[in-house]
């Protein structure tokens, strides 16, 4: 066995410097925040996991980790780190563990979605990490072996007005020379009118060789998206991504059966469950699950395997720090549906401090690491510096 010796969790906040600072439907960004893991075995190897409280990046943790330490982590001591899908399985179902493993079906605890799910997701993806690092090979091996060793990548930002919107997504551009990029639209614009003459001064400055998707944040109602839709006709946009609410799946579906424009969704679901639902209304182009809160790489197998079922594509959403990140990474690697990588260009310390590694993008492409485990070698005295007591 390798037992589970010890599970905790810290929220680290990290304070974003004002000239960095951007301003969307979530408000004014002044902070990254999550929860940072880490399992130690009885044989001392280390694996860590992400999770956050709220999809954005500025978030309190407190009630976050204190689920982690006080509720999940008890019952995961003494356990036999390498069973990951039983330990999941364990976590979801709670007190009725027994019979879901006894039966083969779910018998979930009450909060089998929010924040239980994102602790379940960090943890998952910390037992992902020890696994690898215990058979010294990365976890895109032990998924089935990667079928790309470099994959495309996007630029993810997009927030000035219709007058700057160009010179901002080219200075995106011009930093891992990306052939695409995302721009957020919705009600951070205002207006509707806003929004589409952001993206129509987009299109005509980037010209048609750079791929454009649009980030509505789920804030457009159906009858908006359907408005959107028509009136960016001629941009060729790559996807509208989450048009409307997640509680609206109907809508959803009725926004994409009115456009050609891909509908790309996911970062607000969790569990296999929502993109079971997503698919059966066929109501998405594009699966984007966030690993941090969707239930881990355990869970990303099993939506990728949906996505493969459908003819979905899969486009992890990735606006996390390290852990995030490089989980989608791996679990892309391996994936039949995995065709391009988020990387976001907005102040992100938890992606390029939090590592001691750089994940870097190169003429628009970026490596699949083959370090072991998730291949994050964390900054200790970055932990330290942002640790919230």
């Amino acid at each position: 066995m390798m037992k589970i010796k010890t599970i905790t969790a810290t929220w680290l906040h990290v304070p974003i410097p004002e000239s960095r600072q951007h301003r969307s439907d979530f408000g004014k960004a002044a902070s990254f925040d999550s929860a940072l893991i880490r399992i130690e075995t009885d044989d001392g190897i280390v694996g860590y996991g992400e999770s956050k409280a709220q999809v954005g990046s500025a978030s309190k943790n407190f009630a976050l980790c204190a689920l982690i330490e006080q509720e999940l982590a008890p019952e995961l001591i003494g356990e036999d780190a390498r069973d990951i899908s039983r330990l999941w399985d364990l976590m979801y179902n709670g007190v009725r563990a027994k019979y879901a493993l006894e039966r083969g079906h779910v018998f979930p605890i009450l909060g089998r979605r929010g924040i239980t799910l994102s602790a379940i997701s960090g943890i998952d993806m910390a037992l992902w990490d020890i696994l690898g690092k215990s058979l010294k090979v990365p976890v895109w091996q032990l998924l089935g072996g990667r079928r790309h060793e470099r994959m495309p990548a996007y630029a993810s930002g997009g927030w000035a007005p219709a007058d700057q919107i160009v010179d901002e997504l080219h200075s995106f551009i011009e930093r891992g020379n990306f052939k695409a990029v995302k721009m957020r639209v919705g009600s951070g614009d205002g207006t509707l009118n806003h929004s589409v003459k952001r993206v129509l001064a987009a299109r005509a400055g980037l010209g048609e060789d750079i791929a454009i998707m649009c980030d509505a944040h789920g804030t457009f109602n159906v009858s908006e998206a359907k408005r959107f839709c028509r009136r960016v006709t001629e941009c060729d946009i790559g996807w509208l991504e989450e048009p409307v609410t997640a509680d609206d799946k109907t809508g959803l579906a009725e926004v994409r059966a009115c456009t050609d424009i891909p509908i790309a969704t996911g970062e607000s679901e969790f569990t296999r469950f929502a993109f079971r639902d997503l698919a059966d209304k066929r109501a998405a182009d594009i699966f984007q699950p966030d690993l941090s809160i969707a239930g881990g790489i355990s869970e990303g197998i099993k939506i990728e395997a949906l996505a493969s079922a459908y003819q979905i594509r899969l486009a992890p959403h990735l606006w996390g720090g390290a852990l995030t990140f490089a989980s989608g990474l791996h679990l892309l690697a391996a994936a039949s549906t995995g065709f391009i990588v988020e990387y976001s260009l907005g102040a992100n310390p938890m992606l390029h401090e939090l590592a001691e590694e750089d994940f870097l993008v190169s003429d628009g492409f970026i490596d699949i690491p083959d370090r072991a485990g998730l291949g994050v070698t964390i900054n200790q005295d970055f932990v330290e510096r942002y640790s919230v007591e």
